[in-house]
C-alpha cells in the first residue's frame, strides 16, 4: 500500500463528531504533515472524511480539498463540532489519536 493509501486509510477511521491533526496522522504512518496534506489535496472521495483532518492548533485548512475552510466548518458543524472564531471549541475533547500503520508494508 503506498503511503498516500495509508494516509486516506487513517483519515476513514475518524469517527463522526471527532478530529484528528495533520501532525498526529503523519506520525501514524512515518512521515511528515506535509505528505498528509499532498494526499488529502486532491482527493475527490466523498467517502474519505478529509474534512476531519484540521491543523495542530484546532484551526481549518485554507485550501481544504473538497471546497475550501468554510465548507470545511460546514460539515464540522453538522457532526456536531463547535467553534470559537476560526478554532475548534475544547479541541482536546474533540481529537482523535490513529494508532500507528507501517508505511512499507
Amino acid at each position: 500500500m503506498q503511503i498516500f493509501q495509508k494516509i486516506r486509510h487513517i483519515v476513514c477511521q475518524i469517527p463522526s463528531g471527532k478530529v484528528s491533526t495533520y501532525g498526529a496522522i503523519a506520525k501514524a504512518v512515518g512521515t511528515d504533515p506535509r505528505v498528509v496534506g499532498w494526499a488529502l489535496k486532491g482527493n475527490s472521495d466523498m467517502a474519505i472524511p478529509c474534512h476531519r483532518v484540521v491543523k495542530a492548533n484546532g484551526s481549518l485548512a485554507a485550501q481544504f480539498s473538497l471546497g475550501n475552510w468554510p465548507e470545511q466548518r460546514r460539515r464540522l458543524v453538522l457532526e456536531g463540532i463547535e467553534f470559537t472564531g476560526n478554532r475548534i471549541k475544547n479541541f482536546p475533547k474533540v481529537q482523535f489519536t490513529p494508532g500507528a500503520i507501517d508505511i512499507n508494508t
